[in-house]
């Protein structure tokens, strides 16, 4: 019946549009078992309620009252309130502003990294698998020299060796970002890079493939149409579990000092400016940290739900 169906359905409408519709029909049954994730679905609506406020209470005037850089002596290190909703620091800056300050610097530096990562991880991960036995083996044993290093270490050396560096034709916060992408995304690439390998060295065998290349389709028409769609899935996955690491780095980095210079305020340099008076003014660490926990826990959980919805034979 299921053959009979499709036959007929190809001699009406063509092959190309049967095919198109099984995409669809994929990518529609992954997303509605991910709304059934109650968890997930949850994480999903608070992360684009948080990146809405986020970008708002950076670009859209009325979300924040004041400046993050504005200093006001006469209201240090108040408590939460009316006018201030986190306090003010110990330089009567607006804890609420900086926050959001902090927020769209961790969503920026979090999907940078992974743009970054994923273009690097298709290039080497896309040459090991369809280069041949030679360029596969030069590209793993690169991958190894660098999963060789260890992460934190590794960044902790590139954002100290590109500290104060001028980029041509950027500066400012701009700047100093794409230099922190750079930093951990020059890290971070090896995890995506060995599952693009893996899973196009998998799919080069597949039947599909094989017939494909029998009916004359060129290597990139193989890769373009056949190769890629379907590795999309775990690389989806990787790509969203990657992110809170990423925005942990960068906190990691601010935390210790050698994140992204003043004024600028990260959610890790607010909660290392916090951390000298937690005994007094317990909320100094509490919002920004906070902060960063929910901004984490959302991405994890949508990771989870995704890996379900992706791949339900894995659960």
């Amino acid at each position: 019946m299921v053959a009979r169906a499709e036959a007929g359905a190809v001699g009406d409408i063509g092959l190309e549009e049967v095919l198109v519709r099984r995409e669809r029909g994929l990518w529609s049954d992954a997303f509605r078992r991910l709304i059934r994730n109650r968890l997930a679905l949850m994480a999903l609506i608070l992360l684009s309620a948080i990146i809405i406020l986020a970008v708002a209470g950076n670009y859209v005037g009325g979300v924040q009252r004041y400046e993050p850089q504005f200093q006001d002596y006469s209201v240090v290190q108040v408590d939460p309130s009316g006018d201030h909703f986190f306090g003010t620091d110990n330089l009567g800056r607006d804890s609420w502003a900086r926050v959001l300050q902090g927020l769209l610097i961790s969503l920026e530096v979090g999907f940078g990294v992974q743009i970054f990562v994923l273009g690097i991880g298709l290039l080497v991960g896309g040459a090991a698998a369809l280069g041949g036995r030679l360029m596969d083996n030069l590209m793993m044993r690169i991958t190894d020299i660098a999963y060789a290093f260890p992460d934190l270490l590794a960044i902790i050396m590139l954002r100290s060796a590109l500290q104060g560096r001028d980029l041509p034709l950027i500066g400012g916060r701009t700047q100093d970002i794409m230099l922190m992408i750079f930093a951990i995304g020059f890290v971070a690439w090896v995890t995506v890079a060995r599952l693009i390998r893996g899973q196009m060295l998998s799919l080069k065998e597949r039947d599909f493939v094989v017939a494909a290349r029998a009916m004359g389709a060129t290597p990139v028409q193989i890769v373009y149409k056949h190769m890629l769609p379907n590795t999309l899935g775990p690389v989806i996955v990787a790509i969203v579990f990657g992110i809170p690491l990423a925005i942990f780095a960068e906190a990691t980095l601010g935390f210790i000092g050698i994140g992204l210079p003043p004024p600028t305020a990260s959610l890790g340099v607010l909660i290392s400016d916090g951390y000298r008076y937690i005994q007094s003014h317990v909320w100094m660490v509490v919002f920004p940290a906070g902060t960063l926990a929910v901004l984490m826990l959302c991405f994890t959980f949508l990771g989870d739900g995704l890996r379900d919805a992706l791949d339900p034979r894995g659960r």
